[in-house]
Order: structure tokens, then sequence, then C-alpha cells
């Protein structure tokens, strides 16, 4: 059982130090590409990273899964077997993938590119997505590769291969773009091209690792392999089908947010085509898919943790048919929720200035669509946290249902918005959007589980209550330091006006927290030790 906790500690933190890493690179590669540019690598990344989802499948997951399961049975031959079969369908998938791509990237472009006067042409738009789809060859491959490993309950390689992809990515990425940008003065086109290329890179890195850890196991295993308890009769063909059922709505979840993004891509510049703002038009929209939204994604990062921890909890419950504890659960996860991003969210809102000025550039249209576009982190969250429900009473077929019907929201309000309220208007429809998606997810649970919970909508009253006297609390400190210090007109003062208000502001969020005893009761019994430490107990 150590041995099983030490592998998921590791693969926990490898995995949340990668996602760190991937939103921690985007502050310099702004500073170095410049505001004008960083939408062409968005208008690359974006079909990417659907197409890289289409090509994996969640076949991963449903790997490691099945390598367990018949490991468990003492059947090691049928792991292997699945290994062979499968790497050389990822290697066909990812390899098809890549061929669409290339074939799509100019037809994308056409879309996307509406007027002359925007910043990019047709020919640049489609060159950079072209450079990304090479990633599609490698990725899917080491990706199942990973799930092999974690169906021996082996969880280093896909620790260690995750982060070094990163790394490797990061470094390869910054350090082109730095050179072509700032060294040899050259075009934002060919740094934006070889820091997408930068995906194929770290693959390739992260592959590496995988074959240092094959090497190391693979003699292990094949002992194993020798002692195998018979050869199993299941065909391929079925265990394919039950990959393709499971996977797919593991798709949909990991691409909610691309979707939505894309329907911002194909739709946000010929809407401020009609109204005449071409001329602005890739730099809004850089403004709401990339530099915004990387901001407002970071308080989503724990729900969607708790997404994952929260599948195999609540199957458990619902197949035992153990419904108090499965209610209860679902309570204390949606509070756990609302207790963490709500605050978040909106101290994010508060500080929307100070937070822009401080990661990008001094920019009002900036911070105003960061103020309005972080509440919406919420409702990621608990669109999250709702399909991970699903999955876990094995309702998934709803959650594509849900999310297509959302995009489907999206694509008839976006242009309409836009033509309206310009980025607002696209955050507005991103709001409705998901707000129908998850309504949809919460009506199907209601349903099958007859969920109601008058005690969770009065800790979420009553943490919209906290939330608001922390604001007010925020507001009285950045009025003060603004009348002492004046304008915030440089990166320093803005981080200076940030770090204060946001002690501020978690000091008085956390201190009411534990004198009403809120914090113990979501967050258990350790966390008033450590309050006690800060003087918070």
């Amino acid at each position: 059982m150590s041995s099983l906790m030490k592998g998921t500690a590791i693969l926990t933190i490898g995995m949340f130090l990668s996602k760190v890493l991937g939103l921690i690179y985007v502050f310099p590669f702004y500073a170095i590409v410049g505001s004008d540019n960083v939408i062409l690598y968005q208008y690359a990344y974006i079909p990417y990273t659907i197409m890289l989802s289409l090509a994996i499948s969640g076949a991963p997951v449903a790997v490691s899964k099945f390598v367990s399961k018949y490991n468990s049975m003492g059947d090691y031959a049928a792991g292997r077997r699945l290994l062979k079969s499968g790497l050389l369908t990822m290697l066909i998938t990812g390899f098809l993938t890549f061929l669409l791509l290339n074939l799509l990237a100019t037809p994308i472009a056409e879309i996307v590119i509406r007027s002359k006067d925007q910043a990019f042409s047709v020919e640049q738009v489609a060159s950079v997505i072209r450079w990304v789809s090479y990633a599609l060859i490698v990725v899917p491959f080491m990706s199942l590769w990973r799930g092999f490993f974690q169906g021996y309950g082996i969880m280093e390689p896909t620790a260690y291969s995750q982060l070094v992809e990163q790394i490797v990515r990061i470094v390869f990425l910054l350090g082109a773009s730095f050179t072509v940008m700032i060294l040899l003065k050259g075009s934002a086109e060919t740094a934006i091209a070889l820091s997408v290329f930068a995906a194929f890179i770290g693959a390739v890195g992260g592959l590496l690792v995988l074959y240092y850890f094959w090497k190391k196991y693979r003699p292990q295993m094949n002992e194993l392999r020798s002692q195998s308890k018979g050869n199993s009769d299941i065909k391929l063909r079925e265990i394919y089908w039950e990959v393709i059922q499971y996977s797919i709505p593991m798709i949909f979840v990991g691409i909610a947010n691309p979707l939505f993004q894309l329907v911002d891509m194909l739709t946000f510049n010929n809407a401020m085509k009609n109204i005449g703002m071409s001329e602005v038009s890739d730099l809004y929209l850089s403004m709401v898919n990339f530099t915004t939204h990387k901001v407002v994604i970071i308080p989503v990062m724990l729900a969607t943790s708790l997404s994952l921890a929260l599948v195999p909890t609540i199957t458990k419950y619902f197949n035992n048919g153990e419904f108090q504890s499965l209610k209860e659960a679902m309570d204390k996860s949606y509070q756990i929720l609302f207790f963490i991003t709500l605050p978040a969210a909106i101290g994010i809102t508060l500080l929307s200035h100070e937070i822009y000025f401080l990661l990008y550039e001094e920019s009002e249209m900036g911070a105003k669509v960061l103020a309005h576009y972080a509440p919406v982190a919420v409702l990621f969250a608990l669109f999250q946290v709702t399909a991970a429900l699903l999955q876990g009473i094995d309702y998934q077929k709803w959650i594509v249902f849900s999310l297509l019907t959302g995009i489907l929201v999206k694509l008839m309000l976006n242009t309409p918005l836009i033509e309206a309220m310009q980025a607002n208007g696209a955050i507005l429809s991103t709001a409705i959007g998901y707000t129908v998606s998850i309504v949809i997810n919460l009506l199907v649970l209601k349903k099958v589980l007859n969920y109601k919970s008058k005690m969770v909508v009065r800790r979420i009253l009553l943490i919209v209550i906290l939330t608001a006297i922390m604001s007010a609390a925020v507001l009285l400190v950045h009025k003060g330091i603004l009348l002492l210090i004046g304008p915030v007109e440089s990166k320093f003062s803005s981080l200076v006006v940030a770090l204060i208000c946001v002690g501020v502001g978690v000091y008085v969020y956390a201190l009411i927290s534990f004198k009403i005893g809120l914090a113990q009761k979501l967050l258990g019994g350790r966390i008033s030790r450590i309050a006690g430490k800060f003087g918070l107990k």
C-alpha cells in the first residue's frame, strides 16, 4: 500500500508541476513576442488540442484499466498484447490526425482571417497550424505507453515524462522565440512557428524518458509474462469497442474549454468585421482566448484535480448502493469548489488592473476583459465537477449531450453578442453556454439520485457573504494604498499592491472561515493545526 501511495503522490506532484509550468511560461513568452503576436500561437494551438484529443481518444486511461485488470488475474500476456496493438493503433491515429490537420490548415485559416486589416494573413495562420501538427505523430503513442506503465502501478514514468516533456517544450519555445525576436530581429511568424513546433520537441523528450523506464522495468515485466496464467481469449475488437464507449465522454470533458475557444476563434473576427473593428479583432481575441484565460484558469486547476479524485469514490458509493455517503460526498465537493474558487475569482476581478499589468503589460482593455472573465472560472470548475459526478454514476452520455448543447447555445449567441459587446460578448456567451451545460448535468443528477440539498444552498450563500466581506476589505486596502503611493505605474508597484491586497483578502477570508468553523468542516481537522501557526485558529 505504501508503494501505491508513493506512486500516486509522485504522479500527482508531477501532473501539478507540469500544469504550473504550462501556465508560467506564458508570461515571459508574451513579453518576447508581444501583445500583437500571441494570437497567432493560439490560432494554431486550439485546433491542435482538439485533434490531439481525437487522436488519443481516452485510450491511455482505458489501457491502464485493462492492463491492471488482467494483471490482477495473473494474465500478464494480455496486457503486453494490448500494448503492442495499442501502440500501433496510436501511431496510425496520430499520423492520420497529423494529415487531417495539415489538410484543414488552410480552410481553418480562411475562416479565422476575415479581413485584410487583421494582423496576420491566411498563409501565416495555415503555416503555424502545420508546424504544430507534427506533435500529433508522437504524443498519442507516448500517452498510451504511459497508460501501460500505470496499469502496472508504476507511476514514475508518467510523472517524469510529463515533467520532462513540459520542461523541454518550454525551454525550446522560449529559447527559439527569444533568438528569433530579440537576437535576430526576425519575424513573428517564424518565432511562433518554432514555438508551436516545441510541442513535437517536448514530446520527443518525454518519449526518451519512457524508453529509459522501459529498459529499467522490461526484465521485471518479462519475468511476470513468463509466469502468465494462460493466454486470454479476449478479442482486441471487443477491447477497442469498450475503449471507444468509455473514452468518448472523456474526450468531451477534456476538450470542453478548447471547444468553447474554437467557437470564438471561428466567429469572433467575422463578427468584429461586421461592426468595422477588424483592426483590433486579433488583439481582443488574444485577450479573451489567451492572456486572460491563462489567469482565469488558475483557480480551476484545483477543481479539475478534485473532479479526477472524485470519480472512483463516487463510483464506489454508487455501485455499493451507499447513497447517503454518495450525497455527502457530493455536498462536500460542491462546498469546497465554491469555498476556494469563488473568492479567488472575485479577487482576480478586484485586482485585474494590477494582475494584468504585472503579468503582461499595462492595458485598460486587458484589465477590463480579465475583470469580466474571472467570475466565469466558477462555471468552468462547476462543469468539471458535475461531469465527474455523471461519470462516477455511469451516465457519461449525458456529459456529451450537455456539453454539445452548451456549445450550440454559445454558437447561436456568439456573433450577435460580439457585435453588441465585442470581447464582453464572447465572455457572456461562454458563461451562458456553460450555465446551460451545468444545469443539464444538475438536472440529470437530481433525477437519477433524487439529489437536493438545502444545506449546500445555505453554505454557498454563507460563502457568498464571506466573499463579500473579503471584497470590502480588499477594496478598502486597495484605495488606501493608492492614496498613499498614487496610481500604479510600474510592474514593481503593481506587484506591491497585489501582494498586500491578496494578503489582506486571504487573511480576512481565512480568519472569518475559521472563526465560524466553516474551514474546519470543509477541509478537515488538520487545517486547524496549520492555521494556528498563522494566528487564525
